[in-house]
């Protein structure tokens, strides 16, 4: 292959990796009224947009402006020689748009879900993807759950008896417990009061936004 064929072939993947990208960044959703209900990402948001199901609801010096489709389009367009490190940009044929960080659903009146999920996500979020045992972080694939009490023993699949654990120290400790095993926790788990991905969020300044809407909420549905 000729080299500037590859380089081409090489640029053009890069660019197709980096709209995938922003297409998956999270989008949060608010009803009609505007309470937060969930969390989906730009490609659903932004065909929601277009098919005039939703708007965008931007906040600009404490000031709140919800804007259809074509008005966030146009306004896109005024501020793309401004845009910011926090801001995302999709591309599409002939023009950019701002990739919105909260839509608001204009015909939906429903409520967001209570409680909040008990799953594996949840607990390594929770946990900062840490192995309570040893202390050192791994990427999810490389980590497992573990019943702090032995299911054996009777202990429960819950928010206060399951902790984030790497392969290694899992094995280690097998059927029994810490004290058994000798191996000290980093810290006792508990039940979160929030969710801890929401968190996480939160803590990124894209997302500074959300925090109208979500300051006090105790969910975080997964991502539509």
């Amino acid at each position: 292959m000729p080299m500037a064929v590859a380089v081409d072939s090489m640029a053009i993947q890069s660019a197709r990796s980096a709209v995938a990208s922003v297409l998956n960044l999270s989008v949060l959703v608010l009803n009609r009224s505007f309470v937060a209900v969930h969390i989906t990402n730009v490609r659903r948001a932004i065909t929601l947009l277009f098919r005039d199901l939703a708007e965008v609801v931007h906040i600009e010096d404490g000031r709140y402006s919800a804007y259809p489709f074509e008005s966030w389009r146009e306004l896109s367009a005024l501020q793309a020689s401004l845009r910011t490190p926090d801001q995302d940009w999709v591309r599409a044929v002939g023009y950019e748009l701002q990739a919105p960080r909260v839509i608001r659903l204009v015909a939906c009146d429903r409520g967001p879900r209570q409680g909040l999920r008990f799953n594996r996500r949840n607990v390594f979020a929770r946990d900062g993807n840490q192995c309570q045992y040893c202390g050192h972080n791994f990427p999810t694939s490389e980590l497992s759950l573990d019943h702090v009490v032995p299911r054996s023993r009777g202990g429960g699949t819950t928010w206060e008896n399951i902790v984030c654990a790497c392969v290694a120290c899992n094995v280690r400790k097998g059927g029994r417990t810490p004290h058994e095993a000798r191996m000290q926790m980093i810290r006792q788990p508990v039940k979160p009061k929030r969710s801890p991905l929401l968190s996480i969020k939160l803590g990124n300044p894209k997302y500074q936004s959300w925090r109208s809407f979500v300051d006090n909420a105790y969910w975080l549905v997964d991502l539509k």
